[in-house]
């Protein structure tokens, strides 16, 4: 099937049900999948889409909301980003940082304001609660003195308080050094890679700030992570725009290169506008995918470890049953943190008032933080109260949506129709997969 057909046949036809596969139902309330009887899927392939919910109530299938339109009052900090260095030694051609400053003067964030964000986040925490530290940029290891001492700092403060808390980087690669394998080591850091294809197709997208390509420089000092990684988890991160649609050789190169997973993510948003993906460039990318998504279908069924993150993470998803009315946890239970202690709803919202939620010496501002969640809970999104994906996505990233809208609703749709048939043929293939927590 054609990514043409998969976006006709995942476009929405009503909020109560989405049929797949010929013989399978997903009820978006619960995300619950069944099994139906050929004369029960005809039915609901044909009654029509108002009639769809006493159909469902008649089938015994109906349930009380999961998910209802109260948002939640407040939310306790359980993650920061924190924004260590405003400033990179890349000129990616997207870069939402744009080019690592967000737009303003470059600075690396203090040590205090590093300690004092730790502080804001671990300062109550009790035992046996879970809490992350991520550190992005621009490029976090302009300032690496900063991020090691920040990490001591959280490390320390959550061993007396009896949590425990996780360590995160997002990186360019270019300014890895040898020592830094040890130390994300023993600090188990989820260590995620940017690299947007192979050779000169990442060198285009992901030059120096003089021009250079940046792909062997990567390359080489990678490697000591990859070879070092235990508790270390190393993944690569493709950003995926109209110039680096190979999907599957970046996929087959990267796994090779020994990343722990690899994932994708269309470029939605750009400050500039360079390298966003329009609707054509997505559904070749949706076919791109479901390559993808097949060659992992095939290597699962013959015992072989193939980590392409989305497939992975779609099915833990799915197995799960997930439903949210958002579609991560920013303004909500995480904020990124700018070099000068300004609290934002994540990461990308730093030096954007559109994201604002207050500064780390007065913590989160509880009025804003009531407004963002019931402003954003997707019940109050359009078109996504009619979408049976809504509590799947979310509602979509909050800083595309508001800066682009919704582009992506066909890809997405597309993607998780083919994810959802994928499920139900590798539950049948490999059930002990799923048995093992989706390694």
């Amino acid at each position: 099937m054609s990514a043409r057909e998969r976006f006709a046949q995942s476009a929405p036809r009503s909020p109560e049900v989405h049929l797949f596969d010929g013989r399978h139902a997903l009820l978006p309330n619960g995300n619950r999948i069944y099994t139906l009887s050929d004369e029960a899927y005809r039915h609901l392939q044909t009654v029509d889409a108002t009639a769809i919910a006493d159909a469902l109530l008649h089938m015994d299938l109906a349930a009380p909301r999961y998910v209802d339109d109260r948002a939640p009052e407040s939310v306790p900090l359980r993650s920061i980003s924190l924004a260590v260095a405003q400033k990179c030694n890349l000129a990616c051609t997207y870069c939402y940082a744009q080019q690592g400053d967000f737009g303003g003067a470059a600075k690396n964030m203090p040590l205090d304001v590093a300690t004092r964000s730790i502080d804001l986040l671990l300062g109550e925490a009790a035992a046996g609660e879970r809490f992350n530290v991520a550190f992005l940029g621009g490029e976090p290891l302009v300032n690496r003195a900063v991020l090691r001492a920040a990490t001591e700092h959280a490390a320390s403060l959550a061993a007396a308080r009896g949590a425990l808390v996780t360590f995160s980087i997002t990186t360019n690669g270019t300014l890895l050094v040898e020592e830094d394998a040890a130390f994300f080591e023993r600090h188990r850091f989820a260590v995620t890679v940017s690299v947007d294809g192979i050779g000169e197709t990442h060198d285009r997208l992901r030059p120096a700030k003089g021009g250079r390509g940046s792909f062997d420089e990567l390359v080489r000092r990678v490697r000591p992570l990859l070879d070092t990684q235990r508790a270390m988890q190393v993944s690569a991160r493709v950003t995926v725009t109209p110039r680096n649609l190979a999907l599957h050789e970046t996929l087959d190169a990267l796994i090779a290169m020994g990343f722990h997973s690899v994932g994708f993510s269309p470029m939605l948003r750009a400050p500039s506008g360079n390298e966003e993906m329009t609707l054509d460039d997505l559904e070749t990318m949706l076919d791109a995918m479901v390559d993808c998504g097949q060659a992992f279908e095939r290597a699962l069924l013959a015992g072989r470890r193939y980590p392409f993150a989305n497939m992975v993470n779609a099915l833990r998803e799915i197995h799960r049953g997930t439903h949210r009315p958002y579609p991560c946890g920013a303004g909500g239970g995480y904020a990124g943190v700018s070099a000068d202690g300004d609290l934002a709803a994540c990461h990308r919202f730093v030096g954007d008032a559109a994201g604002a939620m207050g500064h780390i010496d007065r913590g989160i501002d509880p009025d804003r933080q009531k407004t963002w969640l019931h402003e954003r809970h997707v019940h109050r999104q359009d078109p996504c109260s009619v979408c049976w994906a809504r509590y799947m996505c979310g509602g979509g990233c909050h800083h595309e949506v508001i800066e682009r809208g919704r582009p992506a609703c066909d890809y997405i749709r597309g993607w998780l129709d083919y994810c959802l048939g994928a499920y139900v043929r590798l539950l049948e293939g490999r059930p002990d997969w799923f048995g093992a927590g989706l390694p």
